[in-house]
């Protein structure tokens, strides 16, 4: 996929934590964007969906609290809340097992 990954903040205010994360992401490969429309989340959830985006990364009071992400997977919807770090992890496995490491 073009795209691996989109942050979704729910809410405006978590906009400038949702770009370090997504700056975070970059640095470590993942091809990821940030959807900081104002809008709510149930609609940036089925637009991704939509553009077939594989992960939907949820950003919230909770995440940034915990320093994680709520990981939603395109057709398998929740997957739960993971750790920044697992996450990036789990992308980069993922990767490496249908691209070898090159």
């Amino acid at each position: 996929a073009p795209e691996q990954v989109t942050l979704l903040p729910i809410a405006d205010r978590f906009n400038e934590k949702a770009k370090a994360i997504l700056a975070l992401f970059k640095k470590h490969g993942l091809r990821a964007s940030l959807d900081d429309r104002s809008e709510k989340i149930g609609k940036k959830i089925r637009d991704a969906e939509m553009m077939k985006v594989p992960y939907m990364a949820i950003l919230g009071e909770k995440e940034i609290a915990s320093n994680s992400v709520s990981v939603r997977e395109h057709g398998k919807g929740d997957l739960g809340s993971m750790n920044t770090d697992e996450f990036i992890n789990k992308i980069q496995t993922e990767v490496a097992a249908v691209f070898g490491n090159n």
